[in-house]
């Protein structure tokens, strides 16, 4: 099967601070990719350049087949940044109408989408309310909503539990597999091994700009954490373990 994400020795460096190096990957449709590593492996950073928020200093990455960049491509990508940046005066669903008309969907599909991520996020409720009157959890979810909004083929989600109780990561959890088996691939960072074990198909493990695994979930012979920890120790230079 062609990738839908092909990364050839991608790497950034800023001044003199190597931050990425030579990171490979190819990633299919139909699947949910985990994308771990400790604090500060530059996890944000790589999805930011697959995507070409940050632009990489050198390697090579195509999204179905061409440049991320390009106008077509963008628009049947969906991104949920770690820190959702709002317009907070906006209400919930005022936020998703301006949204989707980015995506230059019409008045009734923006309708139809907004009812749809709205209940499938668990805000219907509140979504007349002002986005500054709204609770971590809310603004992740609807950071997420956004995220889904014009019926994306690939997803990127950075962070997507963060901050939530059990109940939501269980509602992002069930949705992200809802969304693959809908057809959608999803490409997400995470420090949560759990999560990956529960619903990835592949996962990759980025320490100090390299990658260092990049496998299926079904080939690991002992838990992904002691995977991940083994690692992590084998190829960091910090301190992370004793």
């Amino acid at each position: 099967m062609e990738p839908v994400i092909s990364l050839v020795n991608l790497s950034k460096t800023i001044g003199k601070s190597k931050i990425l190096h030579n990171i490979s990957l190819s990633i299919t449709k139909w699947q949910v990719y985990g994308f771990l590593g400790p604090n500060g492996a530059w996890k944000t950073t790589t999805m930011k350049a697959i995507l070409w928020i940050i632009a990489p200093t050198s390697g090579h990455v195509e999204i179905f087949g061409s440049a991320p960049n390009h106008t077509k491509v963008q628009s049947r990508l969906g991104f949920m940044p770690e820190n959702t940046y709002l317009y907070k005066y906006l209400t919930g669903d005022e936020f998703l109408a301006f949204n989707g008309w980015f995506y230059d969907l019409s008045k009734n599909k923006i309708d139809e989408r907004k009812t749809w991520v709205l209940e499938k996020v668990g805000l219907e409720h509140v979504k007349n309310k002002r986005l500054n009157s709204y609770s971590k959890w809310m603004l992740q979810r609807i950071g997420l909503a956004q995220s889904i909004l014009h019926d994306p083929e690939i997803i990127f989600l950075d962070e997507p539990m963060s901050g939530l109780d059990p109940i939501g990561r269980k509602m992002v959890k069930d949705l992200m597999l809802e969304l693959k088996n809908d057809g959608k691939t999803i490409f997400f960072n995470t420090h949560i091994l759990s999560d990956v074990e529960a619903i990835c198909d592949s996962f990759g493990i980025i320490c100090e700009w390299k990658l260092v695994a990049d496998m299926k979930i079904e080939e690991l012979e002992f838990p992904l954490e002691d995977f991940f920890m083994k690692k992590i120790k084998e190829n960091s230079t910090r301190n992370y373990i004793e």
